[in-house]
């Protein structure tokens, strides 16, 4: 009895071995055979009116290394037949959300003191960092990759100052793999928090201010105290402040969120004001301030999130039967309304011949509905 017990445990030992090694096996990550590849009979288009037919591109460690014709290929390169078809520069997103998880919303308890509420419950966390945030698992980095766009430029959601954000690359293992550059800018909204303050847009601009100038304050203070301690009381570390000691010296810029033409004329009076390096994020209503932003030296990132261009219909024979008084008016409302959706997509037309450089953000719009907006701001 006692020689088949030790004989059953032996059984269950060497499955258990068994089973732990296949396990251990699933997790081996095989390194690649080579990590040098040529993509053949492609045309590159290296920039617009500039391209190269049939040629080679040679990628090594991830990096370009050679692109044009009569490319001599190593002996470990993998060639990739392209069979004639079209490579273009991937693009790059001025400001979206991609990849980035939305916290969850709590309950929203009522403050003790709304008038002087915790930084974290009025929306104030500009010491947050976009990274803790990022899934590279989310379904929106494969669907704008799909679209052509390969990096983009990411934020926390939030309130008035909701955090750091970061240059990634839409693709990667995980996502330290991903972040190209950590702590790109500031970034910032006009919104008010709810029930508390700062809960107006009023409320918001001066609190931000305040925020601004107790950070330059701090910051004179800590380095006075670094200087000579003789008689000073230790400053006392903030970190809300301290997000700011960036952009007081000029090393980051704050991305502001303005998408009608008043949050921009607000945002650049912000600016004015306290000297900081402004970067406005997707902008809709920009076409009438452009003056104001070139004097300001913003960067500016237009929106991709257009109204929808209504389509042209088919005109019918006209009848003698005058219109009525509704007709004519509903043809008046539809006429201001084209109007105003081809202000928007002209937008980009008015920057470029008021020579103000601009990129495109794609907060909020669909990566199916790129393609035709972009051709509809072209056209």
């Amino acid at each position: 009895m006692r020689k088949q017990y030790r004989l059953w445990q032996l059984m269950l030992l060497v499955c258990w071995c068994w089973a732990t090694n296949l396990q251990a096996q699933d997790e081996v990550v095989l390194t690649p055979v080579t990590k040098t590849y040529a993509i053949t009979n492609v045309n590159i288009n290296q920039a617009p009116g500039k391209k190269i037919e049939m040629g080679t591109i040679l990628i090594k460690d991830g990096v370009i290394k050679a692109v044009g014709k009569n490319i001599t290929i190593p002996a470990d390169a993998w060639v990739i037949k392209a069979d004639s078809m079209q490579a273009y520069a991937g693009f790059i997103d001025g400001f979206s959300r991609t990849g980035v998880t939305k916290p969850k919303e709590e309950g929203r308890e009522r403050q003790k003191d709304p008038g002087n509420p915790p930084p974290d419950k009025a929306g104030i966390t500009p010491q947050n960092d976009v990274r803790a945030f990022i899934n590279p698992a989310d379904k929106a980095i494969e669907e704008w990759r799909n679209a052509g766009f390969t990096i983009a430029h990411v934020a926390p959601y939030g309130g008035m100052l909701p955090g750091q954000s970061a240059l990634i690359l839409l693709g990667g293992s995980g996502t330290d793999n991903m972040v190209l550059q950590s702590n790109a800018a500031l970034y910032s909204e006009l919104t008010p928090a709810e029930r508390m303050y700062p809960n107006t847009i009023i409320g918001v601009m001066a609190k931000f201010r305040e925020l601004y100038l107790q950070a330059s304050l701090t910051k004179n203070y800590e380095a006075v105290y670094a200087s000579n301690r003789n008689g000073l009381e230790r400053p006392q570390p903030d970190r809300v402040l301290q997000a700011f000691y960036p952009v007081i010296d000029k090393k980051q810029a704050v991305a502001f969120k303005a998408e009608k033409v008043l949050d921009v004329q607000r945002v650049i009076n912000l600016q004015k004001d306290l000297g900081f390096n402004l970067t406005l994020v997707d902008v809709k209503e920009g076409w009438d301030v452009i003056n104001k932003i070139k004097v300001a030296n913003a960067r500016v990132f237009l929106s991709l999130d257009l109204p929808e261009k209504k389509k042209e219909e088919k005109k019918e024979n006209k009848s003698d039967k005058p219109k009525t008084a509704t007709e004519v008016e509903k043809e008046a409302l539809d006429k201001r309304k084209e109007e105003f959706t081809n202000k928007y997509f002209g937008q980009a037309s008015a920057f470029q011949k008021a020579g103000v450089a601009f990129a495109f953000s794609t907060n909020n719009a669909k990566a199916k509905d790129i393609p035709a907006t972009l051709r509809n701001i072209i056209a």
